[in-house]
């Protein structure tokens, strides 16, 4: 069950610096169990990055976090400011409305000037906001996907794969934004990835999820090379990033 916290609950999170706290989590869909007694803490202004293996559970519990599915368990947000990234299937922009880059941020509830701060924030020119969604390049819609995401002033950030289709500069780009604006506005970031150098880069902590907790921490400790083999099966090869 996913608790909205009131007032006084989330300073109370402010002063123990908690924002996310989960407790005994499992979620079962048509009658698979895909995520099971899940326990795990995020602090305030930390990035933590789940990893795992396709059908691990990554995106079901980024939805059960927010309350879109069901699950068993105990959420608990000390905020209630936080916005929500999808996965791949928004990326590829299959079956997306015919909207301007304009609708689409006509969506939130923010002004001209939210809208022009931001799209710039990330490299984008105005006139880019009388252009359709499906006109833009994938590295263009990652770019607005990201001040799309801000243009609100959210304090925690979830992103579902947000490189998914690009090439490699690519994300190196899209993932040095998000580490920029992770730096001047303090955010908190929950981050899904397949990229294990960007838990080098930028994780403060990471979560292996395969269907339940196989290794959780800062990653100098958690990801060894048994626990990446229990992850992902044989054939991991695994090299420590010094940063």
């Amino acid at each position: 069950m996913v608790y909205a916290l009131n007032a006084e609950e989330i300073m109370e999170g402010n002063k123990n610096e908690i924002v996310l706290e989960v407790k005994d989590l499992s979620v079962i869909l048509a009658d698979q169990k895909i995520i099971d007694n899940l326990s795990f803490r995020v602090k305030r202004g930390e990035t933590l990055v789940i990893l795992g293996p396709n059908g691990a559970g990554k995106t079901t519990l980024l939805r059960a976090l927010l309350g879109i599915i069901p699950s068993k368990g105990e959420i608990y947000w000390h905020t209630k400011n936080i916005s929500y990234l999808p996965p791949s299937e928004l990326m590829q922009r299959r079956g997306v409305m015919p909207l301007t880059v304009n609708d689409f941020f006509k969506i939130k509830n923010v002004n001209d000037k939210q809208v022009y701060n931001s799209i710039e924030s990330v490299g984008l020119e105005r006139d880019c906001l009388n252009k359709r969604l499906s006109h833009l390049s994938t590295g263009q819609f990652q770019r607005l996907s990201i001040a799309w995401a801000l243009v609100d002033e959210p304090d925690t950030l979830i992103f579902d794969e947000p490189t998914s289709g690009i090439d490699v500069g690519g994300a190196e780009t899209i993932y040095s934004l998000l580490h920029k604006f992770w730096q001047e506005k303090a955010l908190t970031i929950l981050l899904v990835t397949h990229d294990l150098s960007i838990v080098w880069e930028h994780a403060d902590n990471v979560l292996c999820l395969n269907k339940k907790n196989v290794c959780y921490g800062p990653p100098s400790r958690a990801l060894t090379t048994k626990n990446l083999k229990d992850l992902y099966g044989v054939g991991v090869k695994y090299y420590l990033h010094n940063k």
